[in-house]
C-alpha cells in the first residue's frame, strides 16, 4: 500500500506516493542531513533530471540503505 505525502516544490503542490519501508528510510535521511522532510524532496526534485521523483526518492533510499550496509 502506498503513502502520499503533499509537498511544496518549486512552487508548485505536488504529492509523492510511495511505500511506507521508502518513506521510513527518506525520514532517516532528513534527519541524518538535518532538513525536513520537505528539505529533502525539494533537493531529490531539484536533482532528478527527467526521472520521475518517486522513483528518484527511491533510488536515494536503495542507495543510503547500501552505504550504510558498507
Amino acid at each position: 500500500m502506498l503513502k502520499k505525502r503533499s509537498v511544496l516544490l518549486a512552487g508548485h503542490a505536488t504529492s509523492v506516493a510511495l511505500e511506507p519501508e521508502f518513506w521510513a528510510v527518506l525520514d532517516r535521511i532528513a534527519d541524518q542531513r538535518g532538513l525536513s522532510k520537505a528539505a529533502l524532496l525539494a533537493d531529490i526534485d531539484a536533482g532528478r533530471g527527467r526521472r520521475p521523483l518517486a522513483s528518484a526518492c527511491r533510488l536515494l533510499a536503495l542507495d543510503w540503505v547500501r552505504t550504510a550496509r558498507d
